[in-house]
């Protein structure tokens, strides 16, 4: 197990990660993000290198405070031996199974390797499947002109987080709360306000650069907002050399 640090490593993993897209997009987005100022304070393990067979990405130690915040522990993996995840997994400096946290993965043996893991150490484990979407051609999002009228179009700020935690799928409580407020202060955003600079419809994007927590008020809805909002996060997005990726909203159009 290695933790990779030197900067030259990096780039060349994301230039590898990236030609493996898709099933290699979370770990990517993590990656592109480390090597981008690394706002969340994540690190890469891998099991060997430079010949590779898992990575994983994961909070610094230091970032996780609360041993329950599974929101803040949010891990990423990509394997290409099934084994050699597993492994890497097992290893007790590569994942701390006493703490509650996350991992995310777009490949099926990545859950059937924790969940026996998890039932072996008698940990609670709780599944929730997604779809993740990559666009094909991502500059076509950014090519016609921004239309929000009536609406004015701005970015999130950290008074809006109760708003937010409340119309979260997963929210509801005070870790959600430090969690959705950490992706507004460190990561693209946007979002569309009323003439009374009441939030109308918002998206999120997260360490893993991927778009989350969209949302558009019902009274709101079938109008092309979220569109909108999307054009947006990919333009500011792009000026940093990166797009990121949807993998599912609230309250979509």
């Amino acid at each position: 197990m290695l933790i990779l640090t030197c900067s030259s490593k990096l780039q060349l993993l994301e230039s590898v990660l990236r030609k493996g897209l898709p099933q290699t997009l979370l770990v990517c987005g993590a990656v592109m993000h480390i090597n981008r100022g690394n706002p969340a304070q994540h690190e890469v393990v891998v099991d060997s290198w430079p010949e590779f067979k898992v990575v994983l990405t994961r909070p610094q130690k230091e970032v996780v405070k609360d041993n329950r915040d599974y929101y803040a522990n949010l891990h990423a993996a990509f394997y290409r031996e099934e084994d050699a995840c597993r492994r890497l997994l097992e290893n007790k400096d590569a994942v701390d199974w006493d703490k509650a946290f996350q991992l995310q993965g777009l490949q099926d043996g990545l859950y059937h390797a924790v969940k026996v893991m998890a039932e072996a150490r008698r940990v609670h484990m709780e599944p929730y499947f997604y779809q993740a979407a990559l666009h094909p051609d991502a500059a076509t999002l950014c090519q016609n002109e921004l239309r929000s009228d009536p609406f004015h179009l701005g970015m999130l700020n950290p008074s809006h987080a109760a708003q937010l935690n409340d119309t979260y799928e997963f929210g509801g409580n005070d870790q959600s709360l430090r969690y959705l407020r950490s992706l507004v202060e460190d990561f693209p955003n946007a979002c569309l306000l009323d003439q009374k600079g009441q939030l109308v419809a918002w998206s999120l994007s997260d360490a893993l650069g991927c778009l989350t927590h969209g949302y558009i008020l019902p009274e709101y809805r079938g109008k092309r907002h979220m569109k909108t909002v999307v054009q947006a996060i990919w333009l500011e997005s792009r000026t940093k050399n990166w797009c990121p990726s949807p993998t599912g909203s609230e309250g979509e159009e």
